[in-house]
């Protein structure tokens, strides 16, 4: 169970530090562009110490498409909750429709192949 669970945990707490390097800045937009790049670097190590293991260990597990998929999946979930509680912006019912489209894609990369 733990070769399964692990991976994903590591991929939800990079996807933390990775959605606040990218876009924890928009809220200090006043900020140097150079100095917004070297803190969202630091931020950004962490992620790369958590995803590359994650995937290194999940790839016993998951195969590189699953992987990927649920990483989109994390990745919108993670941000989704950033943008509502981190950036004060609203998730609109077309926001939920696009996320619950490439949901359904990461679903299919779980399911048997589908015979010709």
């Amino acid at each position: 169970m733990t070769e399964r669970l692990l991976p994903i945990l590591m991929l939800v707490v990079s996807n933390v530090f990775m959605t606040f390097a990218w876009y924890g800045h928009l809220k200090f937009k006043a900020a140097p562009l150079l100095l917004v790049i070297l803190v969202s670097w630091l931020i950004a190590l962490p992620e790369y110490l958590l995803a590359v293991p994650a995937n290194r260990w999940g790839s016993g597990v998951y195969s590189a498409a699953q992987l990927k998929g649920m990483q989109e999946v994390i990745t919108l979930s993670v941000f989704a909750a950033f943008s509502v509680l981190y950036l004060g912006q609203k998730i609109t019912v077309n926001h939920l429709i696009g996320f619950a489209l490439i949901a359904a894609g990461a679903f299919f990369l779980f399911k048997a192949p589908v015979s010709a």
